[in-house]
């Protein structure tokens, strides 16, 4: 199995980097700095054609769409969340979910059995609305709904495509008052992959399993 797990250099990204490469799969992992794993700043169209043509006629059974910002964790409503703060946080955790799943598209439709796994948030549920962080939030609810909208019009080419929760996560972004560590996560994101097929493409689910509301 080839999977590309963009944002692989650190955090789950780099626990699921870890994970496949240890079960024998074969792994293109992606970051910013570039460095042991391939260049990609999700936000960059020069980026993505370089990368599709690293990739050209090489089959991707599993995209995982992970690479994401958080910059408004500690703005205050009455003077913060700048317009440039919505953009970057927008550009990176929405059309750069887009950008990836557009390019690799001819990659994927390669594979016998291809998959997309998009990593938003518990945050992203309109059920679930304890106030702040208001770009980040709109930014993963806006990516659950690019998700499920991507199920409907890949179905019919073959591609499943599920959205994850992944848990409140000891990493640099969840800190180290999370719930859950990185391994956890892991674990159960590469158990809900595994799982994921045409009969439950657009799911919305946690890490460990559960149906998460929208």
């Amino acid at each position: 199995m080839h999977v590309v797990i963009t944002g692989a250099n650190r955090g789950i990204g780099q626990a699921l980097d870890s994970r496949y490469r240890a079960a024998g799969h074969e792994v293109t992992g992606t970051s910013r700095a570039g460095g042991e794993f391939l260049t990609l700043d999700v936000t960059n169209k020069v980026d993505h054609a370089a990368m599709a043509q690293t990739l050209d006629s090489r089959p991707v059974d599993l995209l995982v769409c992970n690479a994401g910002v958080y910059f408004d964790k500690h703005e205050s409503l009455a003077d913060g969340y700048p317009p440039e703060m919505w953009a970057e946080t927008m550009a990176a955790n929405v059309t750069g979910v887009f950008l990836t799943v557009q390019n690799l598209l001819p990659n994927l439709q390669l594979s016998k059995a291809p998959k997309i796994a998009i990593i938003s948030s518990q945050m992203a549920s309109q059920e679930r609305a304890p106030g702040g962080s208001y770009i980040y939030r709109a930014s993963k609810a806006a990516a659950l709904n690019l998700g499920r909208n991507l199920a409907t019009d890949l179905a019919h080419i073959g591609i499943a495509v599920g959205i994850y929760h992944p848990g409140w996560v000891k990493t640099d972004m969840g800190t180290e008052a999370a719930d859950i560590t990185v391994d956890e996560s892991a674990d159960g994101l590469v158990r809900r992959f595994d799982e994921l097929d045409l009969k439950t493409t657009g799911c919305f689910r946690t890490w460990d399993g559960r149906d998460h509301a929208f």
